[in-house]
This record gives C-alpha cells, sequence and structure tokens, in this order.
C-alpha cells in the first residue's frame, strides 16, 4: 500500500520511515495529491511549506531581475533538484538560474544538479522551515557544487549569499540588509538592487 503523503508531517523525521529509499521518495512524490510538494533532504521526508503572496512575489521579482541583467539564461521557479551526497536527496528549489533549455534533457521530474549556477530559497514562517533552508538545503547544495545559493531571510530581513562549495560546505558566506545593493558573484554575475524587498515584508 503506497503511504498517503497528505499524512506527512512538515517536518517528518527519517525514523518515521526507516525504510524509504530514494526510489520509494520519488515514487511517492509522483503520486502526491495536487498541492502537495514532498522533498527528500538529509534522509528525512519533508513536506514542503506552501507559499504565500509575498513569498511568491519575491521569487517573482527575482525571475525578473536575472532574465533582465542575464537574458541568455533562464530561472527556473520551484524546480526539482537531485540533491545531498551522492545526489540521494530530492529538494525543490524555490529558483534555479540555469541555461535556457537546461532541464529539457531530464528523463524525469528530478533534474540534475550539473550546470545550474544558482539556486534560491525564500524562507517560510516557522523556526523549523527556516532552519531547513539556512542548514540542511544549504549543506545539500553545497554537497553537489551549486556555485551559488541565494537565501532570501525574511524573518531577518537579510540576504545570505553562499559561494565556493568544497567537500560537501560553501567557505564563503556574505549577508546584506533589505536595501542593499547585493553583487552575486561570478558565474551569476548579477547585482540585485534589494530596496524593493521592503515592500514585501509583513
Amino acid at each position: 500500500m503506497t503511504p498517503n503523503p497528505a499524512d506527512a508531517s512538515a517536518d517528518a523525521p527519517a525514523d518515521d520511515h526507516p525504510d524509504l529509499s530514494v526510489e520509494d521518495f520519488e515514487e511517492l512524490a509522483r503520486v502526491a495529491p495536487e498541492g502537495v510538494k514532498l522533498e527528500f533532504v538529509n534522509g528525512e521526508l519533508k513536506v514542503k511549506p506552501l507559499p504565500d503572496q509575498l513569498h511568491k512575489a519575491i521569487v517573482m521579482w527575482l525571475l525578473r531581475v536575472c532574465m533582465q541583467q542575464r537574458p541568455e539564461l533562464m530561472f527556473y521557479p520551484e524546480q526539482e533538484l537531485k540533491v545531498d551526497t551522492y545526489r540521494n536527496g530530492r529538494a525543490i528549489a524555490d529558483g534555479a538560474l540555469a541555461p535556457i533549455d537546461h532541464f529539457v534533457a531530464s528523463p524525469d521530474m528530478w533534474g540534475a544538479p550539473e550546470g545550474v549556477l544558482m539556486v534560491v530559497e525564500v524562507t517560510s514562517p516557522g523556526a523549523k522551515a527556516r532552519n531547513r533552508d539556512l542548514v540542511e538545503k544549504r549543506d545539500g547544495y553545497a554537497a553537489v557544487g551549486i556555485p551559488v545559493y541565494l537565501l532570501v531571510d525574511r524573518e531577518t530581513t537579510t540576504l545570505h549569499v553562499f559561494t565556493e562549495p568544497e567537500h560537501g560546505a560553501y567557505r564563503t558566506e556574505e549577508s546584506h540588509p533589505f536595501g542593499d545593493p547585493v553583487p552575486l558573484p561570478s558565474p551569476v554575475d548579477i547585482t540585485l538592487d534589494t530596496d524593493k524587498l521592503k515592500d514585501y515584508v509583513s
């Protein structure tokens, strides 16, 4: 009997699913009810929080800015990615910057991280959800070598820019308050005028 993903809590621990393999997770995610988005991060089954309107506005703002400054690239909202060591995790990034048609050749819904220039997460309310973005997903993205991880932390009105992935961790982190210009280094090469983000703080 296939488990019902609607019964999974947003932070279901791995011990609740001791036999859950990546293959089992992918099947679970495939049959999830509409509107339920599942992730498998750091060996744990997670339900991705539904974005509120301010969350969506931030993602769309980033999409517009990235495509204005790097029109040869595409910003993919809600992009499924293989992450973690040995790519045994599955995460849905709020956004991924990559070449146009980059994921077209993916054989399934979970795209390979190679060639992705940057991933973006926008925090959702709650300490557990924020910790997932600040620690667990950060480490998963570093493990597969994604060059830049941009975290928009709505709780602290701060942007965190993680770069230089090495041995499963980002070597460099810079933090900028909303309102400051934020240069995103190579290979992204975009500067964010973040004053607009002040409009998206509840």
